[in-house]
């Protein structure tokens, strides 16, 4: 995933783009590295993605097939999440990835836990990534 993001950080600067966003899933795990796994897409918690960085990332995934991205790689499947998660989210927020136009965060620990306890309970298909996290009791309760 790293190398995904690099390679889009560089497209990016060369379309004269920038982006900011908060990633969520396994996109942003792979990337703490928590978890050691495959991805097959970006899950953009906010903002909403620009138009023209959306259009850059369907043409990054066509001229990048190495990759192996679908079309709708980066994405806002996630953003009504936000109701769900406290008002302050957005106060626990921490770096996870910074290239030259590319700068990506992710939810505090404790958000993201509730994030994937989310997804587990809505998809059943989380529960590898809820362990990776290694919650402590108290984090649980």
């Amino acid at each position: 995933m790293k190398e995904v993001l690099k390679a889009f950080d560089s497209y990016l600067a060369s379309e004269g783009l920038r982006f900011e966003a908060v990633i969520i899933g396994g996109a942003a795990l792979i990337v703490m590295e928590v978890v050691d796994r495959q991805t097959k897409d970006v899950d953009c918690l906010d903002p909403v993605i620009d138009a023209r960085v959306k259009e850059a990332s369907i043409e990054f995934a066509k001229k990048n097939p190495q990759f192996r991205l679908q079309e709708n790689w980066l994405n806002n499947g996630p953003s009504s999440l936000k109701r769900e998660l406290p008002q302050d989210w957005a106060s626990r927020l921490r770096e996870i990835y910074k290239g030259n136009v590319l700068l990506l965060t992710t939810l505090g620990r404790i958000d993201l836990l509730r994030s994937k306890l989310y997804a587990y309970c809505d998809r059943q298909t989380d529960l590898d990534d809820c362990i990776a996290l290694e919650p402590s009791l108290a984090e649980l309760l």
